[in-house]
């Protein structure tokens, strides 16, 4: 096993390289890489025990795969899958391909990474990866979303390096069990450099930008995975200590509530769908010890939306209730949606149930209230009119959002347990709550947030306001 996941890890960047060699066979290597690694989940699940590596002593590699990681690493390999086939009748070049395989491969390092180093490396590689999918247009816009996405993500990891070092220079090793008594200045600079980093809370709002202005598939990709490269290490460090894991758990609600307030009055279906991962990544975090779960189920539904949302007559929500939808797509649109907001037969069912069970008496109030939020969203695109001219859309498209629908229902299987009358219960009634708000109050009510924190020249002072909450909550 152990060469196995050697073999495993170095597969996509060298396949990376491979693709420009050898072009024709872009879309093959990538969808063979991304099959590769579902079978690799598929096996840490069968795993009796967790994998453990360490290579060249404590200055090297240390790698910790089980379930957890096979949770993540199965959302990545089901989006990358789900992302190549809605590309394959597609222009995409080699180039393209060659960035989603490196960045798929990056992603999938840091699910299974254990130390500080290599987690930064494998970070940094699918920043730079991320910046080459989120420019591939080459208009103005997207090089400058793409860019303003860079400089974040490499201004927030200076602190995560700091931190890193406050770590070493305590137990000369970066293994994530230095951090239990690592000064409390080394834990407030890395939760920063990966809270900012996986759009968790008010330092994380480059997000609604980047993931709504880029092109459906690398939408898919940034909501589907991406930011959950920074969520793994936070909640697997949360379960490892208990000091920590109030503090990741405190930033789940917050991050959850922030969320969803945005998506219930925005009126742009992709920034809503951006907002509103914000919000769900809160959900994994709310509960680290079902996030991984709550995590596939998520990255699912996320990916499938942002590709529907791609083909929509229009971004704007408004102009949607006018325009009937071709009622494949809608139906496409409502099952994915009915997931999210934990409607029983889908797997957002058995995730939001698992998460709710795992809460904190503290937490329950504002993670209900997230819930009925999420359902008030949801609702903005249930309710879409259906029935109007037939869309032809490539095999492509149907064939990405039939497997990942198709996910939602298998893994409906996870958490069979869900299925009691009080669990069926209490999802529906907080669904019914949001459907009646929405059409009561939210879909009359026409308010337009401020953007201000969006703005670039904001996001590195709010990163630094963060710090301060950081520092002081460590401290206490």
């Amino acid at each position: 096993m152990t060469t196995l996941t050697i073999i495993w890890i170095a597969l996509p960047f060298f396949l990376g390289f491979m693709i420009y060699l050898i072009p024709r066979l872009d879309r093959y290597l990538a969808l063979g890489v991304a099959i590769i690694s579902a079978a690799y989940a598929f096996m840490l699940f069968a795993e009796p025990s967790p994998l453990n590596l360490t290579l060249l002593d404590n200055f090297g590699v240390t790698l910790e795969a089980d379930r957890l990681s096979g949770f993540f690493i199965l959302t990545n390999a089901l989006v990358t899958t789900a992302v190549i086939c809605y590309c394959w009748p597609t222009a995409k070049t080699a180039f393209f391909y060659a960035q989603t395989i490196i960045l798929h491969g990056s992603v999938n390092a840091t699910f299974v990474c254990a130390d500080f180093i290599s987690l930064y490396v494998a970070l940094e590689v699918l920043s730079i990866a991320a910046f080459l999918l989120i420019a591939y247009p080459r208009t103005e816009r997207s090089i400058w979303v793409g860019l303003r996405y860079l400089f974040v993500s490499n201004t927030v990891m200076l602190f995560y390096l700091v931190g890193v070092a406050l770590v070493y220079e305590k137990h000369y090793s970066f293994h994530f069990s230095g951090l239990k008594d690592a000064a409390p200045e080394a834990l407030a600079l890395i939760l920063l450099g990966l809270l900012t980093k996986a759009g968790i809370f008010v330092s994380g709002l480059w997000l609604p930008l980047t993931h709504s202005e880029s092109e459906s598939p690398v939408s898919a990709l940034m909501s589907g995975v991406v930011v959950k490269a920074a969520v793994f290490p936070m909640v697997r460090c949360a379960l490892i200590y208990p000091e920590v894991d109030p503090i990741i758990r405190i930033f789940g609600v917050g991050t959850a509530l922030l969320g969803v307030f945005y998506a219930v009055f925005e009126k742009d279906s992709k920034r809503m769908l951006a907002f509103h991962t914000v919000s769900q990544l809160g959900f994994i975090l709310a509960a680290p010890e079902v996030g991984g779960f709550y995590a596939l189920t998520h990255g699912l539904v996320k990916a499938a939306l942002f590709l529907i949302a791609g083909v929509l007559p229009s971004r704007n929500l408004k102009e949607l209730k006018q325009i009937p939808i071709d009622s494949k797509l809608w139906l496409a649109l409502v099952i994915a949606s009915f997931s999210i907001s934990g409607f029983p037969l889908l797997a957002g069912f058995g995730a939001k149930v698992l998460t709710m069970k795992n809460l904190l008496p503290w937490q329950v109030i504002g993670m209900n209230l997230a819930a009925v939020g999420t359902a008030i969203s949801f609702a903005k695109l249930i309710f879409l009119p259906p029935g109007g001219e037939e869309k032809k859309l490539h095999s492509g498209f149907w064939l990405g959002v039939i497997l990942l629908l198709g996910g939602l229902i298998a893994a409906n299987g996870v958490y069979y347990e869900a299925y009691s009358l009080a669990n069926t219960v209490k999802p529906l009634i907080t669904i019914a709550i949001g459907w009646l708000a929405y059409f009561l109050v939210f879909q009359r009510l026409v308010i337009y947030l401020p953007r201000f924190l969006e703005q670039f020249e904001h996001l590195i002072g709010v990163m630094s306001l963060i710090l301060i909450v950081l520092l002081w909550m460590v401290w206490t």
